[in-house]
């Protein structure tokens, strides 16, 4: 069954109108000299385009007067003003698209660098795929709006103002008898438009809603394919794929059932008016060319009002764009940085968690950390073990600040992480996850996102101190080898080292292991192992660990159970005081089980 589009559709009900599109005048408003020459030249094009019927007229009712004079001077005039409707038209084009493409470009990395700093909570609520389709989607719409739609829906308001005040000098009567059925057209474009703005909306939740489920599926391929889920893959995206569609359906048929009937009323009221006129023309009380005159001018304003319709529908959509990425730029997010924050000092890794209590908040009933209170000395190596989610990797999290805890306090060398800005104290920090990134980029770039401006041999260096150098060398380029995306060309090992790899590159006073081993073989384990009890050297270090073979050689182990610590102290005096520790031990070393019966 397909997931319905969470968007918050019904809390924006009643902002779903053009004026969302004001939102983007912000990334406007930098480019006002472009703005001014696009419309300088859009203004010239309309006006052209409206003293183009008065030539007609004055052919007409003198052509029998100086024939020769008048086509010579009129059709010369003519191409004068050709040139010019040719160069207004071009330097519009030009400058509306630039314009569009560079407030676009604006949007796009405005999102990004917004998302790309949102805290997990956030990714909670949201898929990633969903995000994504915003950047990519919404923005087109906007794109075809600024660099399109606007300026054509400009020209024909010109056209549509000029247009009725020259008819209306032309024959008062007539432009009167038409003035009669504009409200007749008003009100299906009323009624239909606002039936469209929900079917515009709800078109691009699902589309939004497809993306992100064809971006999960595609980043668990191989799962999908192992469990055979191909086809169960397909079907949901089917569903959802299938509704945007049908959404897409709904709003080309009501906008096109808008067009026929606008389209219809208009001509028809024209039909009705020339009718009257060619009955004035053949009483003398009106002359052949202030008909035709009459008649262009009739036909441009039609074809405006018919124009601004379909414009209309196009500015609905790109509203409802601009409210899906407003949204996303003015996000709430539950970490943020202090106001006047604290400068970070240069850690010397004292890390202390004050009475911490945390839930995540998609599981509020369950307290991930129970009132945990605990002090990292300096330079202390401190491994964190338990059953699964004890609380083990939330302790790793939060010193990270990718939450911030319900009660209590955590503090780096007594400074408390609120109080400092992430990017700040975050550089004096080096990770390894349980499941490592691997961009797809170079083994050596890969290696270098620990510390960017880290030169060949320092990269080298590091992976050598990782145990990934031999296998590193013997890839086709050697380390300029790409390795895929999320490191597909690599095994699970060969992740795991690049990453230990990169965290010795970043050379942090504080180093965060979580499940660091877990996917090396023995013999790269027991490597390893050598490389981060060196690197761990003067250094405070957190491990997280389910193999408590790893973990011997801690300073301190403590024993995490239901998000307390319920022990701590060295292997060898938990070993004696029995209890959790002393149970999982005898698991692993005694039973010769494997890791994963502890948990």
């Amino acid at each position: 069954m397909a997931r319905a589009p969470k968007s918050g559709e019904d809390d924006r009900a009643a902002s779903r109108d053009i004026g969302a599109l004001r939102a983007l005048w912000p990334f406007l408003l930098p480019y006002k000299g472009i703005m001014a020459a696009a419309v300088v030249a859009l203004v010239l094009t309309a006006c052209v385009s409206l003293v183009l019927p008065i030539a007609v007229r004055r052919v007409v009712d003198n052509f029998e007067v100086d024939a020769g004079l008048l086509l010579d001077r009129y059709f010369g005039v003519a191409l004068v003003m050709a040139a010019l409707l040719a160069l207004g038209t071009a330097a519009r084009y030009y400058l509306v698209t630039r314009l569009g493409e560079r407030v676009v470009t604006d949007i796009r990395k405005a999102v990004f660098a917004r998302m790309i700093g949102m805290s997990p909570a956030f990714y909670e609520r949201i898929m990633t795929g969903e995000v994504l389709s915003r950047i990519t989607t919404d923005t087109t719409l906007i794109l075809s709006v600024i660099g399109s739609s606007a300026s054509v829906a400009l020209r024909n308001m010109l056209i549509l103002a000029g247009g009725l005040a020259l008819l209306l000098l032309t024959s008062a009567k007539l432009t009167g008898l038409v003035l009669l059925i504009v409200p007749a057209i008003i009100v299906p474009i009323v009624v239909l438009g606002r039936r469209l703005r929900g079917l515009s909306r709800q078109n691009q939740d699902w589309i939004a809603a497809s993306s992100g489920n064809a971006s999960e599926a595609l980043l668990s391929v191989q799962t999908v394919q192992a469990y055979s889920h191909e086809a169960a893959s397909r079907a949901r995206f089917d569903d959802v794929t299938e509704k945007s569609f049908d959404a897409a359906r709904s709003r080309i048929a009501t906008r096109a059932l808008m067009t026929a009937i606008v389209i219809f009323l208009i001509f028809a009221g024209i039909v009705g008016v020339l009718w009257i006129g060619a009955r004035d023309v053949h009483a003398g009380e009106m002359t052949i060319g202030a008909l035709v005159q009459f008649v262009i001018y009739a036909v441009m304003v039609a074809g405006a009002v018919g124009a601004l319709t379909e414009i209309w529908g196009e500015l609905q959509r790109a509203a409802g764009a601009t409210e899906r990425l407003v949204e996303l730029l003015n996000a709430e997010d539950s970490v943020r940085d202090p106001g006047t924050p604290r400068p970070a000092p240069r850690a010397s890794g004292e890390i202390v968690f004050d009475d911490v209590s945390f839930s995540y908040p998609s599981r509020p009933d369950t307290s991930a950390l129970d009132h945990v209170s605990v002090t990292v000395r300096p330079g202390e190596t401190v491994a964190l073990v338990g059953p699964s989610g004890a609380g083990k990797t939330t302790m790793i999290q939060l010193i990270l600040r990718f939450w911030d805890p319900e009660t209590g306090r955590i503090a780096l060398d007594g400074v408390d992480l609120r109080d400092m800005q992430r990017r700040e104290f975050r550089r004096q920090i080096a990770l390894v996850p349980q499941d490592p990134v691997i961009f797809a980029d170079t083994a050596r770039e890969n290696i270098r996102f620990g510390r960017p401006d880290a030169s060949d041999a320092e990269v080298e260096a590091a992976a050598r101190a990782a145990a990934a150098h031999e296998f590193l060398t013997a890839l086709p380029q050697g380390y300029d080898s790409q390795v895929g995306e999320r490191g597909v060309m690599l095994s699970g090992g060969q992740k795991q080292r690049i990453a230990i790899a990169r965290a010795i590159l970043r050379d942090a006073p504080v180093l965060l292991l979580d499940e660091a081993t877990s996917a090396l073989d023995a013999e790269s384990e027991r490597l390893v192992q050598r490389a981060v009890d060196e690197l761990a050297r003067g250094r405070t270090t957190l491990i997280v660990a389910h193999r408590l073979a790893t973990v011997k050689k801690a300073d301190r182990i403590l024993v995490f159970e239901n998000g307390r610590i319920v022990a701590q102290g060295s292997h060898d005096d938990l070993v004696a005081e029995g209890g959790l520790y002393a149970r999982l031990a005898r698991l692993q070393f005694t039973e010769g089980l494997p890791a994963a019966a502890a948990e």
